[in-house]
């Protein structure tokens, strides 16, 4: 059965153009350039896995005609990740069922503080999430719809975040762990999807240099680059790319 991946949003904290509608150096007339909050999903069959819970979500699902989640995995506890948990009520009232959430311990944790009722319900509201810490191995969805996981802990400035490797990709969002060129988790990739921020070095993210560093290194028979800035634009970032390296933009499917 053949599994697809849609980047449902490519875009950096603040998204393209920000919420104030600075465009920085993104042409306005490539709609490639317009930006949400990182999130992808995964589907194979009726396995519908999502990554990541940006603001954007609901936009993000309905631009590309989503209309079921089977479980969600967090790469990291940040806003700009996570935000968008109470979104998915829906398909805990469609399903009549809790929906399954994976993490880390400290994402996990961060999140039942931030948004108790989702997981705890109150007298108004039942609980919608059912939550699991992430394992370096495991697997989602039943039969031949099944997806397998591998985990990588990966650090993202002063905190870690965890890098998922399935059906030989590997999904690397808010990192700038230059040691992964070092783990063999990462070899004999067909598809790299990976955090680019900037041109400029970034204390918590990859820049471009980084990342084409590790795409030599890794040798992947494909790039994307994801998590982009406002100072990124499509089209610039694309001419100073090898052939096999390509910017993410909202929307993409890449066919596993």
């Amino acid at each position: 059965m053949k599994t697809k991946l849609i980047i449902l949003g490519s875009g950096s904290s603040l998204g393209v153009p920000r919420i104030d509608g600075h465009w920085g150096r993104c042409k306005k007339n490539n709609k490639k350039n317009i930006r949400t909050r990182c999130s992808s999903i995964i589907i194979k069959g009726s396995n519908s896995i999502l990554i990541d819970t940006s603001p954007d979500i609901r936009k993000q699902l309905l631009d590309n005609k989503i209309k079921n989640i089977s479980s969600v995995v967090l790469t990291h506890e940040h806003a700009d990740q996570t935000n968008g948990l109470f979104e998915l009520r829906p398909f805990f009232w469609k399903n009549k069922k809790k929906i399954d959430l994976y993490g880390n311990k400290k994402t996990i944790s961060t999140l039942k503080n931030a948004h108790n009722y989702l997981f705890y319900g109150s007298k108004d509201y039942p609980s919608i999430l059912k939550s699991s810490f992430v394992k370096p191995n495991f697997s989602l969805g039943k039969h031949k719809e099944k997806v397998f996981f591998k985990t990588v802990k990966v650090t993202h400035g002063k905190i870690h975040s965890t890098a998922y490797i399935f059906e030989k990709v590997a999904y690397i969002s808010d990192c700038n762990d230059l040691s992964i060129v070092k783990m063999k988790q990462f070899k004999k990739l067909n598809t790299l999807i990976i955090d680019c921020l900037k041109y400029d070095k970034h204390p918590s993210h990859y820049n471009l240099d980084e990342v084409l560093h590790i795409h030599e290194i890794l040798k992947p028979k494909k790039t994307i680059l994801t998590n982009l800035f406002y100072d990124v634009d499509y089209d610039v970032l694309l001419k100073k790319l090898p052939s096999n390296v390509k910017p993410a933009y909202d929307g993409m499917k890449i066919y596993l």
